[in-house]
């Protein structure tokens, strides 16, 4: 007879499953209900790696700047890095100033330049993603590493497929981005028809603050700011 290919404790985990229902629940409840009081907001992403003397830690903290002199708040990970620098300059620009904050093993920890009031903490990767979405008219991202991939291919998936309103994605780096973006164009688009090419519109390469904030007010001068679902 065939044996159990499952623990004992398979039952306890089923459990213990259907009970984080309700703290997904809260966390859904918590984010929403402070995230929507805050207004048009654009997310910044980027390594928790980046020190303060590099040159991407400073055009962050500038393109911040101007986003909040545009009108706009600045969301981020709430964390080092590049997360801090637009903090801080959302910060320097008088501005809204958010940090979605995680508990992780390495790197995270609370940046000083988050709004008192706007600093919220998650325990759920995917929970905290959806605020970025939901909330964000536009993503700046700078380099970074798998996180900051995964948010970018995150919305360009709901776009793709139309579970999102469409908003600008703005990738910030040429020397960085561009070996990706090539290889986008080149392998899923031209070699394998895996991607359309009208995918392709929202997502612009970079290098200067004044092409972030062309980018954002050319796109809301034709469509109105709301939440993106």
């Amino acid at each position: 007879m065939r044996g159990e290919h499952h623990p004992k404790g398979w039952n306890e985990i089923k459990t213990n499953d259907a009970w984080a229902i309700f703290k997904i629940m809260g966390e859904f409840v918590y984010g929403f209900e402070n995230m929507s009081k805050i207004g048009p907001c654009v997310s910044i992403f980027g390594s928790a790696r980046t020190k303060p003397d590099q040159k991407y830690y400073k055009l962050t903290e500038e393109i911040a700047k101007n986003i909040v002199e545009a009108g706009y708040g600045v969301i981020t990970g709430g964390g080092p890095g590049i997360m801090e620098a637009g903090n801080k300059g959302a910060h320097l620009g008088g501005g809204t100033s958010v940090g979605l904050n995680i508990d992780l093993p390495f790197e995270q920890h609370d940046n000083p330049y988050i709004d008192h009031d706007k600093s919220l903490d998650f325990d759920y990767f995917f929970v905290r993603k959806v605020m970025f979405v939901k909330y964000s008219q536009g993503f700046v991202v700078m380099p970074g590493g798998f996180g900051t991939l995964d948010e970018l291919f995150e919305a360009m998936t709901l776009i793709q497929t139309h579970k999102i309103e469409k908003f600008p994605i703005i990738l910030v780096g040429t020397e960085f981005w561009e070996g990706l973006m090539d290889w986008v164009k080149n392998t899923l688009l031209k070699s394998n028809n895996n991607i359309s090419e009208k995918d392709l519109d929202l997502i612009h390469l970079v290098d200067s603050s004044k092409e972030v904030i062309d980018i954002l007010n050319s796109f809301y001068e034709q469509s109105g700011l709301s939440p993106n679902f």
